[in-house]
């Protein structure tokens, strides 16, 4: 099957793309299901825009403020309700939704005892961290770069590992010094289309879950108009609903005069066909 032309697509033609990472953002619609939806957790809006939740134990909190820096999700827990914040990830407003939708549904599901399921011993444990699920997926080290990287196949996503010690409230108040980034795009390292932040002490199981969501094969919905515009060359795309979907040229082409759709009359034929021939005198003339 020849490749799919973006072009000849409407804007809000509804397509699969792979890889995830650069797929575009896609709807906030799963992550906030998620949320709507997790027993016991509360839910304030701000402005008709921002929207705020709270776990149940009040030790996780997450926002989505629409015109922040980031203007994506930051997500912070604290073992002290009231107190400073143990941890925090931060997904700008360009983060694919299926990484942050994964990050957020294992939280949801772990917090209830505290992630004693997902920890050594726990019947949700796994000896998988982030890095092993992104070398699992052929991703390779960069060799010699400052700070550690390590990079996707394609090399359009990157995980940079910070080295050294940092001061924990450095990270709470300024995510690009998080110890770990994954970032990807065009140029993921310099100039990326989206960027995830997540600080020293955000739990493995959780990284793990985003890890897994970045490196899934699976092609993801989205509309035509919201691929990124520089990813468009990069990405794999079919239909996700091939008789639903007229094209560009096939909808510009009905909507032309009726008398442009009117086919042009054939010769005459020298030769009557061969049923005339055979009975040409009609029951009358004989």
């Amino acid at each position: 099957m020849p490749p799919l032309d973006l072009g000849e697509l409407t804007p809000t033609t509804e397509v699969l793309v792979a890889p995830v990472h650069l797929a575009g953002p896609g709807t906030r619609e799963a992550v906030f299901s998620i949320l709507d939806n997790a027993a016991g957790w509360s839910k304030a809006v701000a402005f008709g825009v921002d929207a705020y939740y709270a776990s149940p134990c009040q030790r996780v909190r997450i926002a989505n403020p629409v015109e922040s820096q980031y203007g994506g999700w930051t997500i912070t827990y604290a073992e002290d309700p009231l107190g400073v914040p143990d941890w925090i990830t931060t997904f700008d407003r360009n983060t694919p939704q299926e990484i942050v939708a994964a990050f957020t549904e294992t939280l949801v599901h772990s917090l209830p005892n505290h992630f004693r399921d997902y920890l050594s011993g726990g019947k949700h444990h796994t000896d998988l961290s982030p890095e092993g699920v992104l070398r699992r997926s052929n991703w390779q080290p960069a060799h010699g770069s400052r700070p550690h990287r390590i990079v996707s196949p394609d090399n359009r996503a990157v995980l940079r590992t910070r080295s050294g010690w940092l001061h924990e409230y450095t990270e709470l108040l300024t995510p690009e010094k998080s110890m770990w980034r994954l970032s990807g795009g065009v140029d993921p390292v310099h100039v990326p289309s989206w960027r995830a932040f997540f600080s020293g002490s955000t739990p493995q199981h959780l990284r793990t879950a985003a890890a897994v969501a970045l490196t899934s094969s699976d092609p993801v919905p989205r509309l035509v108009g919201d691929i990124p515009d520089r990813h468009r060359d990069l990405v794999h795309v079919r239909l996700a609903k091939p008789t639903d979907v007229v094209p560009r040229a096939q909808a510009a082409l009905a909507r032309r005069p009726r008398a442009a759709h009117v086919p042009v009359p054939r010769a005459e034929a020298t030769t009557p066909p061969a049923s005339l021939v055979t009975h040409g005198r009609s029951r009358r003339q004989r």
